[in-house]
């Protein structure tokens, strides 16, 4: 039978990743095809969840699951689709177990309601002992619907401190499956798994670490008889727009560009022939009908996209003769006029943009999006904004989006169109409109 989980915690920065990277891993050594889900909108962790969950020859991609950038069927269809040749799904939740857009909108809770998973919660008891209990007893009982089976300790100091701890889960109703003793390396491991940019950065070795660590205490084989799931019936979503002959999209994809959605790149996947290609590395676009710049880290790599003026003439080039591109957050700020560092430093980019972006005196602009493009496509599309970086002058674009919070209050935020290209700081996630990549191109 199909076993899933869903790893969730009381709040952020409880050890939900690290925990999930290292079951991951576990599995996979042991044979299993496992399979990882994201709740929420985050493209960063799906990307660290493939690393861990692809063994061997193995490779095993993050889905992401959002009941707000996409309905609840899709993300039905999603969980069978992916889940259906695996012997073990993953699911890491987001933030604490109840909090989503609005209210418990889109939370890990709603996920695991949805998809009928068994909840095991991971506990940061760094400085907890029996209190424990009343915590646990209140998630298990908030909800009934939620089915809140387990719980696995972290930042456990001794063995002594689990059995306190121990104590306290079995009266609260919840069984304990072991614990993650303190680790500073773990710590430190944890802190840069996702922020560390620098190729020489081992990944691997930090995630096999993770695994031997966490395999010594927690209770892996029970954790797996609690976890048992039925798959939704097995449905597949198709283009309500079939594309007229089949398509070269070519997608930026480097250590710059890399904030990508798995479901976005199979959509793609289903309007042409992906092809990818570096802005770093590689001297020209290649011959395409769709040009696709992701979110990334280009503020990291602005010397060397700068240095790659061959790219940036031909990426310019291709948007100027009126070829359809869609770009995003650091795709956006790559195909603007200029990228001024922290340290002030004002590296050129594409010029395809009438604006420039600056990481000086920027400050978080987080959040999920609801954008509508009056006149030019008859859906609402969603996506998820996350940016430090800002606009420090923006010349005569055309905005041609109206964009509203997950509350419906109106955001500054602007989806940008010159020529052909279509612009905006917000990450669109199309999984659910399946004809977007046809209405971009039918643009050129």
């Amino acid at each position: 039978m199909h076993k899933a989980f869903l790893i969730a915690a009381p709040s952020s920065g409880s050890g939900k990743t690290t925990l999930t990277l290292a079951l991951l891993r576990i599995l996979a050594r042991r044979g299993l095809r496992v399979q990882p889900f994201k709740c929420g909108p985050d493209y960063l962790d799906t990307r660290l969840h493939t690393l861990a969950a692809s063994y061997g020859e193995r490779k095993c991609n993050g889905i992401n699951l959002d009941t707000f950038m996409a309905s609840e069927a899709h993300a039905r269809m999603l969980f069978g689709r992916y889940g259906n040749s695996a012997d073990v799904s993953v699911v890491e939740g987001v933030m604490g177990l109840f909090d989503g857009a609005e209210k418990a909108q889109g939370s890990s809770a709603e996920i695991a309601k949805l998809l009928a998973l068994p909840v095991i919660m991971v506990v940061n008891a760094k400085s907890m002992a029996y209190s424990a209990a009343p915590l646990l007893y209140g998630f298990r009982t908030f909800d009934p619907a939620v089915k809140l089976v387990g719980v696995i300790f972290n930042q456990v100091n001794t063995p002594t401190h689990y059995r306190y701890l121990e104590a306290a889960a079995l009266d609260a109703g919840v069984e304990p499956l072991g614990y993650v003793p303190r680790s500073e390396g773990i710590a430190i491991s944890e802190r840069h798994l996702g922020l560390n940019t620098s190729p020489g950065y081992d990944r691997e070795a930090v995630i096999e670490a993770m695994a031997d660590h966490v395999e010594k205490t927690v209770i892996v084989d029970r954790l797996l008889d609690l976890s048992r799931a039925a798959l939704p019936p097995l449905v597949s979503e198709t283009c309500s727009i079939a594309p007229a002959g089949r398509k070269v999209i070519a997608v930026a994809r480097d250590e710059a560009f890399n904030f990508l959605y798995e479901e976005n790149l199979a959509v793609l996947k289903e309007h042409g022939d992906v092809v990818f290609f570096s802005p770093m590395e590689d001297g020209h676009l290649p011959e395409s009908d769709l040009l696709y710049l992701a979110g990334g880290y280009p503020e990291l790599y602005a010397d060397r996209l700068a240095a790659n003026q061959a790219m940036r003439h031909s990426i310019a080039a291709y948007c100027f003769r009126g070829g359809a591109a869609y770009a995003e957050c650091g795709g956006m700020m790559y195909l603007g006029r200029s990228l001024s560092a922290a340290d002030g430093t004002l590296h050129p980019m594409c010029g395809v943009l009438d604006l420039d972006t600056t990481m000086q005196e920027a400050r978080l602009t987080l959040g999920y999006r609801k954008v509508s493009l009056d006149g030019f496509y008859p859906h609402e599309l969603r996506g998820h904004e996350f940016h430090y970086s800002r606009i420090d002058r923006q010349g005569t674009l055309q905005n041609i989006a109206a964009v509203a919070d997950a509350r419906d209050e109106g955001c500054a935020t602007a989806l940008f169109r010159t020529r052909n290209t279509f612009a905006s700081y917000v990450h669109l996630y199309w999984g659910e409109r399946r004809d977007f990549p046809d209405f971009l191109m039918a643009r050129s």
